[in-house]
């Protein structure tokens, strides 16, 4: 028996033939409309056939959904639908799932779509094969592979996927895979609210793009403002630049990343290494700062270099590179080691600047220490301190300090010390090795002969216009005295202590920098 009736006519006869539909509004699917209808229990074991017109869908509604298809066969007994061609499930205004294909149960609420599969909701749409959509949890999933597109931009493919509607969040599980036009994050695991744009991943996760790739194994990702935070194993690539740190946050707009705690900063260019525990990075700018525990590597042949300071503050590209070291500034290298207020590196000249600040500030360090420098048994302090390198090779080339410069060397067998001063120092360095030094205007020295016997012959202390003194295997060899002014040699037993130190000797040997530890070494002193 197959029938054209209009929603009326058949609305009475379903009421006739299916008294319980009504019986209970709330918990029993019904049929609103169709455009025929067939019930043979031979030919469709225990299901009414509901088919469309030329003009209108069948319509099912149930509980706060609407359901239109092509053709329907509904169990009454078991209070359950499958739906063919052209399904529409629609839950309020927020929900509409298309499929080919619809199984709807109305005792549990549950419904399975296949066939072209698309959910809809305000902020997404997901396309699928198929997909099982529970009412009373409000969750949709899926595990044969799906994608979400969220506002044209954003799409994430995933083999398994969960939308919570209540949340309206995504959970994506095993090959997750999101698209943006300006980067992608791979991830084994991505929570997605498509509200917001938030993204939360787990496990090993990577976010490539054009000028920077990201690593972490826990983090988020704002899609909609382009900023990040990750954590664990956490490792941002800018180029030439890799960031290492407990948590990293990074801007995609700015280009900018900051990092917190056991950062590790590594400049291939440069053959930098920064370490610290708080570090900010404006790569457009090329320009970075990092303080607590900063410290800065700088490759140099066989041996690094080591700056040391509250705040290293790092500006320029590779070939104006500034590095800037302040408040108790350390450096340190095999066979040199220093201190100051603060440290200037500039790249282009290839000068390093050992200050101190405004002397007028309540400093004790300002006031009662200068500069210093170690070369081996050497110490060099004075007003200024700068040292020149090659750019070439970044060995050492010379040492000039400004003002007030002196130079203490331990005798090698006695209790004095050679002693050297002068207004202005000039030095030569060989293969990063001091051999020469040139005192200009004021020279005085104080100088323990010995002979080739390591015994002492005289001490002799002078004053001249000019001083040329000769390094060998690291130690003073000879002084040459250029218009001497004054002089005179002494025994030992005639070298009374009063004459033994020149003006403004201050014996600091013991603050010389044996380690890379030793570099943290009384911060606050």
């Amino acid at each position: 028996m197959k029938k054209k009736v209009n929603i009326y006519l058949f609305s009475s006869l379903l009421l006739i033939s299916l008294p319980n539909i009504f019986c209970q509004e709330n918990t029993r699917i019904q049929i609103d409309s169709a455009g025929f209808f067939e019930k043979d229990d031979k030919k469709f074991t225990k299901a009414t056939v509901l088919t469309r017109d030329n003009k209108n869908k069948v319509k099912i509604s149930h509980d706060g959904v609407d359901m239109w298809c092509n053709q329907a066969f509904f169990y009454e007994n078991r209070n359950y639908i499958e739906a063919y061609g052209d399904v529409v499930l629609k839950q309020g205004d927020t929900i509409n799932l298309n499929s080919q294909y619809l199984e709807y149960d109305g005792d549990t609420k549950i419904a399975f779509a296949s066939g072209k599969v698309k959910l809809s909701e305000p902020n997404s749409v997901l396309f699928t094969d198929s997909l099982y959509f529970d009412r009373n949890k409000q969750e949709a999933f899926y595990n044969n592979y799906g994608r979400v597109i969220k506002e044209k931009q954003d799409t994430i493919d995933s083999k398994i996927g969960n939308y919570l509607l209540e949340n309206k969040k995504y959970e994506f599980k095993i090959n997750v895979l999101l698209k943006n036009p300006k980067y992608k994050i791979n991830t084994p695991r991505l929570d997605f609210y498509t509200e917001n744009g938030h993204a939360y991943f787990y496990g090993p996760t990577e976010i490539k793009s054009k000028d920077s790739n990201i690593f972490c194994e826990l983090g988020y990702y704002n899609t909609n403002n382009d900023t990040g935070y990750f954590i664990k194993e956490a490792k941002v690539d800018f180029n030439n630049t890799t960031i290492l740190a407990d948590s990293i946050y990074f801007n995609r707009n700015l280009n900018f990343a900051s990092a917190t705690n056991n950062i590790k900063i590594i400049d291939t260019i440069n053959e930098n290494i920064t370490k610290g525990n708080y570090a900010e990075i404006f790569k457009d700018k090329d320009s970075m700062f990092i303080t607590k525990r900063a410290i800065i590597a700088s490759k140099q042949n066989k041996d690094s270099l080591y700056i040391h300071s509250d705040t290293i503050l790092i500006t320029g590209n590779e070939e104006n590179r500034l590095i800037r070291a302040f408040k108790n500034a350390r450096i340190f290298k095999q066979d040199l080691s220093g201190r100051a207020d603060s440290i200037h590196y500039d790249k282009s000249k290839g000068l390093a600047q050992f200050i101190n600040i405004n002397k007028k500030l309540d400093l004790s360090f300002t006031k009662s220490k200068k500069p210093i420098l170690f070369n081996f048994n050497n110490q060099i302090t004075g007003d200024t301190i700068i040292l020149k390198f090659e750019k070439t090779t970044n060995k050492i080339d010379s040492l000039v300090v400004f003002n007030n410069a002196f130079i203490i060397e331990k005798d090698t067998l006695g209790a004095g010390f050679n002693q050297i001063s002068g207004k202005l120092l000039q030095g030569k360095f060989y293969d990063n090795e001091l051999k020469t030094i040139d005192i200009i205007k004021n020279a005085e020295s104080i100088y323990y002969l010995r002979n080739d016997k390591k015994e002492l012959v005289t001490i002799d202390k002078s004053k001249s216009a000019k001083l040329k003194i000769f390094f060998k295997l690291t130690e003073i060899e000879k002084i040459q005295k250029i218009n001497q002014i004054d002089g005179k040699t002494y025994p030992e037993e005639e070298f009374t202590e009063n004459i033994q130190l020149l003006k403004g000797f201050n014996n600091r040997l013991n603050e010389k920098i044996l380690s890379i530890n030793d570099l943290f070494k009384l911060e606050k002193e």
